[in-house]
């Protein structure tokens, strides 16, 4: 939403939310998410093909080849024993990756996977929506199941809390495997109820061969392109104004599908649903193209957050660039200290982040920590004429991710979140270029405009800031 009466008398709301903020303050505190981790230590890194772990003159082959991508070779061999140094999911070689920008992109690639399905399509998503587009996808996976492919779906109780039953009824009736994550209705629960646990994961993988993940819900509020200036039925705001949404995601061709295709069935397992059959959930997957990629998923069973430490990881080691566009930026300290020692010891640290947002409470405490961040060299940027709810980074032009998670807490602490890491320098002179276009339809927050602002503002931001672990 847009922010233009900050002037005017402030709603209830606010002045409550400053009083109990006021109250809290003293006795708020952040626990450590992730302990210390030796990410240049000695471990071998392991890396899969399409028939599994590759020899270390396999991995050299494929190393040797990314590096005639680029002219500075070290910076892809450091954030390759960087990235390999972390537990967790493996490198994978042997990929195909598509950038896809914004909803109408991404759902024509996805639609096309779906109707190309021959056995399996596994699709998991935190919102799906009844309207027009959640309707296309389910006729889509509808006439699917009816053809013989078995579709299993996955939707977050609370994501979707405005989906109504019936609209589900239909794909469950032709078949469909329908499995609400973690129902808000105690009475339905599959395990511990924990309604503070959020599937936040965006996913789609089609025959074991194809993977989709970003931060693309299935809603009619994608269906414009934030660049387009045809603009179809985009949402508006209270002011009456059109904005756009503006989204990524990506799609995977290649055997780090299969990696994506574990997560997903892991969780499917976790919260108790039906038998998934035999529908060769993890066939034999040739190489599409040369690209190492890593799934990482993350949810709050796990000791930490694994994507919260390679985001920690892969910035405090950048050497010359980090770009990072996020929709709900709210930092713990560690993840501030990063970015603010990476800028210091001279890396180009730029932030994109919203002007507008679908939530003012987390808009005013990802701004009140502008300040800090502007002192250290940190550029600051807000997208301007759409929804900014990207999720994306890309580091010294090699190590790039694209997900569904967000730099807050929510997404660390308590949600199910999956993303992407793709390390390549072709791969990153795409984000480069998709950075640099958001970039232009961006207005820059200068250290000494931010000094300027009203008193107003910064009590807003100052009461946001202290809810922001539980936002």
């Amino acid at each position: 939403m847009t922010n233009k009466k900050t002037n005017s008398k402030w709603p209830t709301a606010w002045l409550l939310l400053l009083l109990f903020s006021l109250m809290l303050a003293a006795c708020s505190s952040l626990p450590t998410i992730v302990p210390d981790m030796d990410s240049q230590s000695a471990r071998n890194i392991q890396m899969k093909g399409g028939r599994g772990v590759l020899s270390e003159a396999q991995a050299k082959a494929v190393l040797d080849k990314l590096r005639s991508q680029n002219a500075d070779n070290t910076l892809l061999d450091r954030h390759v024993a960087i990235e390999g140094a972390i537990t967790g999911s493996p490198l994978v070689t042997g990929n195909k990756v598509t950038l896809l920008i914004d909803g109408p992109a991404t759902y024509a690639s996805m639609q096309q996977a779906i109707q190309a399905a021959r056995y399996h399509v596994n699709m998991e998503s935190y919102i799906m929506e009844d309207d027009e587009v959640g309707r296309q996808f389910a006729d889509l996976l509808i006439s699917m199941q009816k053809k013989g492919v078995q579709v299993n779906l996955m939707y977050d109780s609370v994501g979707s809390i405005n989906t109504p039953r019936a609209f589900f009824q239909p794909m469950i009736d032709a078949g469909i495997q329908v499995l609400e994550y973690n129902p808000i209705n105690p009475t339905q629960v599959r395990k511990d109820w924990e309604v503070n646990q959020r599937d936040h994961r965006k996913l789609l993988v089609v025959d074991g061969k194809t993977a989709f993940v970003g931060g693309i819900n299935i809603s009619s509020v994608y269906s414009s392109g934030s660049f387009s200036t045809r603009k179809k039925k985009p949402r508006v705001n209270k002011d009456g104004e059109q904005i756009p949404w503006r989204d990524t995601q990506v799609r995977i061709d290649g055997p780090v599908a299969l990696e994506f295709q574990k997560l997903f069935i892991d969780t499917w397992h976790k919260q108790r649903g039906p038998d998934l059959g035999e529908h060769r959930y993890f066939p034999p997957v040739a190489p599409a193209g040369g690209e190492i990629v890593r799934a990482i998923g993350s949810s709050a069973d796990d000791p930490y957050s694994v994507i919260y430490a390679t985001f920690i990881s892969a910035i405090q080691h950048a050497e010359s660039s980090i770009y990072l566009t996020n929709a709900y930026f709210v930092p713990d300290p560690q993840l501030r200290d990063s970015l603010k020692d990476a800028a210091r010891r001279g890396v180009d640290v730029r932030l994109i982040l919203p002007s507008h947002s679908d939530s003012s409470l987390v808009l005013y405490a990802s701004r009140s920590f502008y300040a800090e961040l502007l002192e250290a060299g940190v550029r600051i940027f807000e997208r301007q004429d759409a929804l900014l709810h990207s999720k994306t980074a890309i580091i010294d032009g090699v190590w790039s991710t694209i997900g569904s998670t967000n730099l807050d807490w929510r997404s660390f602490v308590y949600n199910q979140e999956i993303n992407a890491v793709i390390l390549s320098p072709q791969f990153g002179v795409q984000m480069k270029s998709m950075f640099d276009r958001d970039l232009g339809a961006s207005k820059e927050i200068t250290k000494e405009q931010w000094d300027q602002r009203p008193i107003s503002e910064r009590m807003k931001e100052f009461g946001a800031s202290v809810w922001s672990r539980l936002l």
